[in-house]
């Protein structure tokens, strides 16, 4: 059954702001391409509000701060791309499809500099760290276990994988690749980057009892 609201008869309560959908999309197309152009410490609430053609309480209206908006907006980007790959069988096939699907949504100059922008202003801003580690780093994590989870269901990788450490792995030498080398991503590469992280992930086990 449909949870979706009867557009004839579904009414706002009395007295509630009515927000237009194409104004809230106006304003995050704004936001991000501010976010690229400028970065986060130099964007205000007042210029994506410029850039998006629409009054500061338009902006306001939906957003108490400059966080909070980036957050929300960016946090539903992350949940609408989450790089959910198919079952292939195997996890070297599913490591190739994730690193695939992650290198296409990445590849775009724009979300480079956001996200080295976001790496940055993380070390200055702690609730921000804290805010975009939940809603942005949880949901990709997330994904990614799901893959290595199916991987030791299928008896690929042992039932004590460390899931924290194998996540890393998946995830970090792609974005290194993209964010802080001008090397090339070709189908070679992708291919040699798989068999490394396959095996890497293989062998990310808890540390054993140090010798006393």
């Amino acid at each position: 059954m449909s949870t979706k609201p009867n557009r004839r008869t579904a009414r706002a309560p009395a007295g509630a702001a009515v927000l237009q959908e194409s104004v809230t999309e106006a304003i995050a197309s704004a936001m991000f391409a501010e976010l690229a152009e400028t970065g986060y410490a130099r964007m205000s609430m007042e210029a994506v509000a410029r850039r998006a053609g629409v009054g500061k309480a338009a902006v306001y209206r939906r957003w108490r701060s400059k966080q909070a908006m980036l957050i929300d907006l960016v946090g539903a980007v992350v949940r609408a791309n989450l790089p959910e790959v198919a079952d292939t069988g195997t996890l070297a096939g599913d490591v190739r499809e994730y690193l695939e699907v992650t290198l296409e949504q990445a590849r775009r100059p724009a979300v480079i500099r956001i996200v080295l922008d976001m790496i940055a202003e993380t070390e200055r801003n702690p609730s921000l760290s804290e805010a975009l580690r939940e809603e942005v780093g949880g949901p990709r994590r997330a994904a990614a276990d799901a893959l290595l989870s199916r991987a030791v269901g299928r008896g690929e990788l042992p039932a004590d994988i460390d899931h924290e450490l194998a996540i890393d792995l998946l995830l970090a030498p792609l974005v290194f690749r993209l964010g802080f080398t001008s090397g090339q991503v070709d189908d070679g590469y992708l291919a040699r980057l798989t068999s490394a992280v396959t095996a890497a992930v293989a062998a990310a086990r808890p540390a054993g009892p140090r010798p006393g």
